[in-house]
């Protein structure tokens, strides 16, 4: 009986370790992509112990560089590091909105010059001013948000996972006559 209570605990300790890996890469159109399962050519990235419990963030150390590459720095192209949306969250029911959805975007490093937000709503695109902002008549039912970043001549930088969400209203009783 011990020895399958030794096994258990080596197989959940297993798994754990497994858990706590991310993957990165990017693909030929320069968009930075993250998974939980390898891919050839993909690095293997370290997770906070915060990203690990909720998935928000992940963490990333900063490349090492030499003089060198201080002066290579300048002729390399633009990246940014994460795009999210932080609300609504992923799977998340919102009730009694009245047709208007606030919604909140994490973009690292911050939106630069001659660069846009554009907002898929139900796949619908929508070019939005920054990363808070509201979306009007969002009613009951399934919802799909998507954001990404492009640039001053249409490049896409980067874009988010696909967020969905649920709406839900409270029915109001009416009397009958």
């Amino acid at each position: 009986m011990q020895t399958r209570a030794i096994l258990l605990l080596l197989c959940l300790l297993a798994a754990s370790a497994v858990l706590a890996e991310a993957y990165r890469w990017v693909d030929e159109d320069g968009i930075v992509h993250y998974s939980d399962r390898p891919r050839e050519g993909a690095e293997v990235v370290q997770l906070s112990e915060y990203s690990r419990d909720t998935g928000a963030r992940l963490y990333r150390p900063p490349p090492q560089r030499d003089a060198d590459d201080d002066e290579q720095a300048t002729d390399e192209p633009f990246r940014y590091a994460s795009l999210s949306i932080s609300s609504p969250g992923a799977e998340e029911t919102l009730w009694n909105i009245e047709g208007v959805l606030n919604v909140s975007l994490a973009l690292s490093p911050a939106l630069q010059r001659g660069h846009q937000l554009r907002v898929y709503f139900d796949g619908e695109p929508r070019v939005v001013t920054g990363t808070s902002f509201q979306i009007e008549e969002v009613f009951r039912g399934e919802h799909n948000l998507q954001a990404e970043v492009i640039d001053s001549t249409g490049r896409l930088m980067i874009r988010s996972q696909p967020n969905r969400f649920y709406v839900q209203q409270s029915k109001v009783a009416t009397a009958r006559p």
